[in-house]
């Protein structure tokens, strides 16, 4: 039995299982996590940033929003078991919010909704500089995180973590349904947190649920939980050969595309100032012609479920190629550059591009 076996220290009373102090309320777990995000046992062990509490998305307020070293954003739900809630409304809950963070770009993030309120009240200007803060030095690459971010955000590729005292058979299986139905655009995480008194000092154990649809009652996993095969540590590596060996699978449509975006990015990173690099994940692999002054480009190739895509990033436009990012936008109607905007694959906007990265290069035509 999971629990807290204390001894009294004589031989009549033995160890006997101590009772978990009752959560007065939600606010109180809440509070808990908030505060100290490293007491969650999630799958593959991210070190989790929060970004804000009460965040509003949509017609109502995540209870708590945090992202991983990754830029993978992270939706945390709490409920107490007593709460109705906590039996199946939750969910519908959670899957709200993630619908609602879906495209959003990380400027708006950033900007609206409690995320700006709780970066400048803990002293930061943007999510990168928090996550920056909260991680050991070296381990956020400052170049890719806001990219990943964005990416994750584009796909609706989330963490969400369901946290309560106790959890409800109900719900158990719901989490275990949808953890078995998705597929690695998410992952399904459920939490039960008990705090003890032990001699006068507070024990806090969580344990996570290790969703299972075969068994009648999937068993429970302290701390300390080991990596499973959706964890994502992104691999980055020069030139294109990571990823032209991504797109293997690709159908012969989507072949094309990969086959001209490589060729044009090797292209492009024959010019001064640029080099090509490639990060795999676990869901994606991109193609990023960088400039190395900036440790940044004006758009990124993505590989994702084998289809193509290109986004741009117009901050990078415009710092470094402003004439070429106008000009983009005169010329292609559908075309408007933000942060993480899609970019459609043409030839003409690739020669725009080109135009882009030689002017961003200082190469005169």
């Amino acid at each position: 039995m999971a629990g807290i076996w204390i001894h009294s220290g004589t031989d009549e009373a033995g160890w006997t299982l101590g009772a978990p102090r009752p959560f007065p309320d939600e606010q109180t777990l809440h509070e808990l996590i908030a505060e100290n995000p490293h007491l969650l046992p999630l799958a593959g062990s991210p070190q989790l940033t929060v970004l804000g509490s009460e965040v509003y998305l949509g017609a109502g307020s995540a209870d708590i929003l945090a992202v991983e070293p990754s830029g993978r954003p992270v939706v945390i739900e709490v409920k107490l078991a007593y709460n109705p809630e906590a039996r199946s409304a939750i969910v519908s809950q959670i899957l709200y919010y993630a619908a609602f963070l879906q495209g959003l770009t990380v400027e708006t993030l950033e900007q609206k909704f409690a995320v700006g309120e709780h970066l400048a009240k803990a002293g930061h200007k943007s999510i990168l500089e928090a996550v920056q803060a909260n991680t050991q030095e070296g381990t956020v690459d400052e170049s890719s995180f806001t990219d990943s971010l964005q990416g994750f955000l584009n796909r609706g590729d989330f963490r969400l973590v369901f946290l309560l005292d106790e959890v409800p058979d109900e719900l158990e299986r719901i989490a275990a349904y949808l953890d078995a139905m998705t597929t690695q655009a998410l992952t399904i995480d459920l939490i039960a947190v008990s705090v003890y008194e032990v001699n006068g000092a507070q024990v806090a154990l969580p344990q996570r649920v290790v969703l299972d649809l075969n068994t009648e009652r999937t068993r429970a996993e302290s701390g300390g939980a080991k990596p499973t095969t959706k964890s994502r540590e992104p691999v980055e590596s020069e030139g294109s050969d990571a990823f032209r060996h991504s797109i293997a699978g690709a159908s012969d449509e989507h072949r094309d595309t990969f086959d001209k975006l490589i060729a044009w990015a090797e292209q492009v990173a024959e010019l001064p100032d640029v080099r090509l690099g490639s990060t795999v994940g676990v869901s994606q692999t991109t193609l990023r012609p960088i400039l190395r002054t900036e440790n940044a480009g004006p758009v990124t190739i993505y590989n994702y479920n084998q289809q193509p895509s290109m986004f741009g990033y117009r901050t990078v436009f415009e710092r470094r190629a402003p004439k070429s990012l106008d000009d983009i936008e005169r010329r292609f109607s559908d075309v408007k550059i933000g942060h993480g905007t899609w970019i459609p694959i043409t030839d003409e906007i690739l020669d725009a591009l080109t135009a882009a990265y030689r002017e961003a290069a200082g190469v005169d035509d």
